[in-house]
C-alpha cells in the first residue's frame, strides 16, 4: 500500500515506530538480534520455570486479584506452547486436542515446525493454514490429547487484569501481569507494511520477542487475545503491547480449519492518510480523513460513485482519520454489509452507500 506524497516528519517517525514494533513482534532468535535485546544468545536456552512479574516490575502484589495469579497460571500454562522455527522461537495456544493457533509471522514460510509443551515434551506440527491479513495461523500436532484453552468472544473491559503468557527471548513459560490498557488500537503507520496491526487490544503486560502467538488471559484464565506486537523502549515507549482480540481469533481459526481460507470484506480503494499538503492540493476543507488514491474498477467503492481524489471521513457512522482506522472499521464488518460513507470532494460533502464484497484473491 503506497503512502501519499508529502509525509510529515511525524508520519516518518510513526513509520520508524512501526518498523521497530513489527521486529519486536517476531520470533526470538537463538543467534542473538539487536532488536531482541542484544544478549539474546545467552538467554535462549529453554527455561521451564515460570516467572511472574507484576506491573511496573515492583514485585508481586498480595492483593486479591494478584494473589490469584499463580492459580490462573497453573490452569492456563499447559495450553500455551513454544513454537520452534529454525533458529527462532515464538508461542502458540492450544485450540483443541490436536490444533494450535499462533501468529502467521511466527511460521511464515515454514511447512513443519516443532512445538514444545509446558511438561517438557515436544512434537512435530504441520502448518495447516494461515492468514496474513489477521496474522493468524493454525498448526496440526501429532497428538490428540492437548488441553484446549478457553477463548472468549466478547471484548474485555479497559482496566481488567491481563496476563501475557509465552516464550520471550527463549525463556519459556514466562508470565507477565498488567491490565487491559485500551481497545480498538491500531499501530500508527502500520498499514504501509501490514494490514494486521489494527483493531487490537492494548496492554501494559510486558511483551517481548518470542511472545508472539502466546496468550493474553483474563482473571478467569480465559484467552482474551493472541499477543502480536509491542513498541520497544528505543521508540520511547513504556509497556505498550498489543494482542489480536479473541473474537477475531475465533472467527479466523474456524474459517481456516473449515477450508484453509478466510473471508475478508473488500472496499475497493487504494487509501492514504490525509496530510496538510494533500489537503491543500485537493482543496478540501477537512482536517482529517482518508484520501482515495485510486478506486478499483468495478469494485464496491467505484460502483457507489467514489473516485480518485475523494476524501473519506466517515464509514458506517465511524470517523476515519487514518488508513489504520479505515482498515480497523472494515475489520469489524463482513462481505455484503452496506455502509453509509461520508465523502468530501472539493468543497462538497456527500453521503454514498457502499456494499462490501469478498476480497479478491491476491489483493
Amino acid at each position: 500500500m503506497r503512502e501519499a506524497t508529502g509525509a510529515t516528519p511525524l508520519r516518518r517517525a510513526a513509520a520508524a515506530l512501526l518498523a521497530a514494533a513489527m521486529l519486536a513482534a517476531g520470533c526470538s532468535d537463538d543467534g542473538g538480534d539487536d532488536d531482541a535485546g542484544g544478549d539474546a544468545a545467552s538467554t535462549s536456552a529453554p527455561d521451564r520455570s515460570t516467572t511472574t512479574e507484576a506491573p511496573g516490575g515492583s514485585g508481586r502484589d498480595e492483593g486479591p486479584i494478584f494473589g490469584r495469579i499463580p492459580d490462573i497460571v497453573r490452569e492456563v500454562e499447559p495450553s500455551v506452547v513454544a513454537v520452534l522455527v529454525g533458529r527462532g522461537e515464538g508461542s502458540g495456544v492450544v485450540w483443541d486436542s490436536s490444533t494450535i493457533v499462533t501468529n502467521h509471522h511466527v511460521v511464515d514460510g515454514a511447512d513443519r515446525v516443532e512445538v514444545a509443551f509446558a511438561d517438557g515434551t515436544r512434537a512435530t506440527a504441520t502448518v495447516l493454514a494461515s492468514d496474513p491479513l489477521t496474522d493468524l495461523a493454525v498448526l496440526a500436532v501429532e497428538r490428540d490429547d492437548l488441553p484446549p484453552a478457553e477463548f472468549v468472544e466478547e471484548l474485555p473491559e479497559v482496566g481488567e487484569l491481563a496476563l501475557a503468557i509465552g516464550n520471550p527471548l527463549g525463556f519459556e513459560n514466562t508470565v507477565t501481569a498488567g491490565i487491559v490498557s485500551g481497545l480498538h488500537r491500531s499501530i500508527p503507520g502500520s498499514a504501509r507494511q501490514s494490514q494486521a496491526l489494527v483493531d487490537l487490544i492494548q496492554t501494559d503486560a510486558a511483551i517481548s520477542p518470542g511472545n508472539s502467538g502466546g496468550a493474553l488471559v483474563d482473571a478467569r484464565g480465559r484467552v482474551i487475545g493472541i499477543n502480536v506486537a509491542y513498541i520497544p523502549p528505543q521508540a520511547s515507549a513504556v509497556s505498550l503491547g498489543f494482542a489480536i482480540p479473541s473474537a477475531t481469533v475465533v472467527k479466523v481459526v474456524r474459517e481456516l480449519l473449515e477450508d484453509g481460507t478466510v473471508s475478508h470484506p473488500f472496499f475497493g480503494v487504494q487509501p492514504a492518510t490525509l496530510t496538510p499538503q494533500i489537503r491543500s492540493r485537493l482543496g478540501v476543507d477537512v482536517d482529517a480523513g482518508v484520501v482515495v488514491i485510486s478506486a478499483v474498477r468495478g469494485g464496491p467503492a467505484a460502483e457507489a460513485g467514489i473516485r480518485s481524489g475523494d476524501v473519506l471521513t466517515e464509514i458506517g457512522g465511524e470517523a476515519v482519520r487514518s488508513v489504520e482506522e479505515f482498515l480497523a472499521v472494515l475489520r469489524r464488518h463482513e462481505p455484503g454489509d452496506q455502509l453509509e460513507v461520508t465523502v468530501v470532494r472539493g468543497g462538497d460533502t456527500r453521503e454514498l452507500e457502499v456494499t462490501l464484497s469478498d476480497r479478491p484473491p491476491g489483493s
